[in-house]
């Protein structure tokens, strides 16, 4: 048994042919992240500081789907949602920010500070205010990048996971596919230290181009996030697929009731209960294991754990450049 950490900024149709200037600021992003986050499990901060501090770090990346990245709506806002999740079952949740720089922190003082789990919209940016959490105008979120990736969905006429194929004419830029898009975006952690003790974190901006007032999985406990005494994971991908099929409750489930590894219910679940194409996860066990499995073409990925192992990686190690 040792710490082990491991954390995602989106699975999806990533194409091998991403460019340089696309995939590098992301493997830089998850490389920082990842060492901020092995750096404080060292520091003997807890689990649930860890993942909290790594989605920050993730939130404050303008490449990710969270935060400052955040995709938007149909009406061109932003609408972030976030929860964070230990393995005593505490839990804190928010949707339908469009002014708190770090969703993540807020979902924390749901927790910690409410008798509730779950605030939105109206009422989780009062709480924030409340609170006296960083905000910002909400058009600070609003990046060029994601007006293009908004009209090009709405030329499409569909709701897209945010990450785009590239274009068959130009393979520096991108389009939208027949088949929904690419699914990069949801960034998360899920950290455990030497004793066993775990958590989790997710955040997200949601899908390009849904319906105002729509809600992922992210933040809906079981589903994009979830811990207990034996397991954490963060899921990542369509949400409305991973809602149905429970992702992450699952993954704890069939090792609570069916005995299974932590590896061999993540692979299940995956491979499965959700459509192929929809859904990847990060997962650490109570005694250090480690896993990151998708059904997507890729997925922005990062681990490490207390015996030396690590690894960043976007593609499957057959195809991984």
């Amino acid at each position: 048994m040792g710490w082990a950490i491991a954390l995602h900024g989106g699975a999806g149709d990533i194409p091998l042919s991403l460019p340089p200037e696309r995939r590098e600021p992301r493997e830089a992003a998850l490389r920082h992240c990842l060492q901020v986050g092995v750096e404080a499990l060292k520091a003997q901060r807890t689990p649930l500081d860890v993942v909290e501090l790594v989605v920050r770090e993730l939130e404050n990346h303008p490449n990710f789907n969270a935060g400052r990245g955040s995709v938007l709506t149909t009406k061109g806002s932003v609408e972030m949602e976030a929860c964070i999740m230990d393995n005593t079952k505490r839990c804190g949740a928010v949707s339908g920010l469009s002014t708190v720089v770090n969703a993540i922190s807020l979902a924390r003082l749901v927790m910690e500070k409410t008798p509730h789990i779950y605030l939105a919209f109206d009422g989780a940016e009062a709480f924030a205010k409340e609170q006296g959490v960083e905000t910002v105008d909400a058009s600070k979120f609003i990046t060029p990048e994601n007006i293009e990736r908004l009209k090009q969905a709405k030329e499409a006429n569909r709701v897209q996971i945010d990450y785009t194929q590239p274009n068959q004419t130009d393979p520096t830029k991108e389009k939208p596919t027949a088949d929904g898009g690419g699914q990069i975006g949801t960034v998360g952690c899920v950290a455990v230290d030497g004793k066993g003790n775990s958590a989790t974190a997710t955040s997200t901006g949601g899908l390009v181009n849904k319906m105002v007032g729509r809600i992922g999985d992210t933040p809906v406990i079981g589903a994009g996030t979830y811990a207990n005494s034996y397991c954490a994971v963060s899921a990542t991908g369509k949400g409305e697929s991973i809602i149905r099929a429970t992702v992450a409750r699952d993954v704890a489930a069939l090792m609570e009731y069916k005995g299974l590894s932590l590896k061999e219910a993540a692979a299940y679940v995956v491979e499965e209960c959700t459509p192929k194409g929809t859904c990847g996860l990060v997962a650490v066990s109570a005694t250090g294991e480690v896993t990151m499995p998708f059904n997507t073409t890729g997925m922005f990925r990062a681990c490490a754990t207390e015996d030396g192992y690590s690894e960043i990686a976007i593609w499957p190690p057959s195809t991984q450049k």
